[in-house]
């Protein structure tokens, strides 16, 4: 669990990795329909220069209870990440200026170099995103 300045360094990474960063909840139904399209490109790029992180929206006093059983028996192995920022207003805009604040979103990133999607993706979106900020 991290509040939003230990998230914020995943935002602005300078490596050349891409990153890809799912804020998501066990409540949303578009968000747990996408899951397993992650953890598919987590699988896929291991050992690559691709990192992903799930930032779960959950509330805190669910970690011990539904959210560690909803990755266990869903097999989630990429990072997550619950953040404890309850005023969100404060901090979206910096995740990117366009999020309203809807579930899914992602950000897809190299360098300076972004993709914002605030939507369910599939698996094709997701890679054409990566494939496009690979060397």
């Amino acid at each position: 669990m991290v509040n939003f300045s230990g998230m914020a360094p995943y935002l602005s990474c300078t490596s050349d990795t891409v990153y890809v960063i799912n804020f998501w909840a066990t409540w949303c139904g578009p968000c747990r329909r996408e899951l397993p399209v992650f953890e598919k490109i987590h699988q896929q790029y291991a050992g690559q220069k691709v990192k992903v992180l799930l930032v779960s929206l959950d509330f805190p006093q669910t970690l011990n209870t539904s959210l560690k059983s909803y990755l266990i028996s869903n097999n989630i192995t990429a990072r997550v990440l619950l953040l404890n920022a309850p005023d969100s207003n404060s901090w979206i805009d910096k995740v990117d200026p366009s999020w309203t604040g809807s579930l899914p979103a992602t950000l897809v990133y190299k360098g300076p170099e972004r993709h914002f999607f605030e939507r369910e993706l599939t698996y094709e979106d997701l890679n054409a995103s990566i494939v496009s900020l690979k060397p």
